[in-house]
């Protein structure tokens, strides 16, 4: 588990890729202070295993289904990337719960300063996120735990701080490029559960069974 407050940004040393798996050779050196083969890390939002370590770098494998459902594919050697451990017992939980399990990329439609923030504008590449994406509510943008200012009918707005921008990748974002998403796991953790077994029991796929007289009956209304 992460908590989506970046440790630094590394490098992308090297890359070796055939059909839809990669090895990625990533440079670092805050997150080296204590890191071990084995060990989970955010690589820009996605999850990933420490397979080897080296002098100030670390390697590690892209599965096809990580492929697929990442912008991991679009990087090239010199290319910067988001970096965080994973969340130590006993750490401080500054940002929000973060797995890692990205849902789908997103495309940068505008970047426009608004005095000392700078709002990004992202277009889901899935309709299927917008349900999970609400105003106020926590959000992921490469692995960064972000707030959603405002939602519309094709994508949503996040509102960065010139801290984030100076230690995240997103300086060097611009319109047109792509972000990984990982929405909140509590939406979609509700949604699954409102909604389990409706198909089985022959009822329509988005029927949860529950009503507003079953809730007031339960006291939650």
């Amino acid at each position: 588990m992460f908590t989506g407050l970046i440790e630094e940004i590394g490098v992308l040393r090297s890359v070796a890729s055939g059909g839809e798996m990669m090895v990625m050779n990533i440079g670092a050196s805050v997150i080296m202070s204590d890191l071990k083969i084995g060990d989970s890390v955010s690589v820009n939002g996605v999850c990933l295993t420490a397979t080897t370590l080296g002098d100030h770098y670390f390697t590690v494998d892209v599965m096809p289904e990580t492929y697929r459902n990442s912008n991991l594919k679009e990087l090239r050697t010199g290319s910067k990337i988001n970096l965080e451990r994973a969340m130590a017992s006993g750490g401080r939980f500054g940002g929000h719960i973060v797995q890692g399990h990205v849902d789908g990329t997103g495309t940068i439609k505008s970047v426009k300063r608004d005095q000392n923030a700078v709002v990004f504008e992202v277009a889901p590449d899935r309709k299927s996120l917008f349900k999970f994406i609400i105003p106020k509510g926590s959000i992921t943008i490469d692995g960064i735990s972000l707030t959603v200012v405002h939602t519309s009918a094709s994508g949503f707005t996040v509102s960065i701080i010139p801290h984030t921008l100076g230690e995240t990748v997103l300086a060097h974002k611009r319109a047109g490029d792509t972000v990984n998403i990982e929405t909140d796991v509590l939406g979609k953790y509700v949604d699954h559960l409102l909604h389990y077994g409706a198909a089985s029991s022959g009822e329509d796929e988005g029927s949860s069974g529950i009503s507003r007289d079953f809730l007031a009956s339960n006291g939650f209304v």
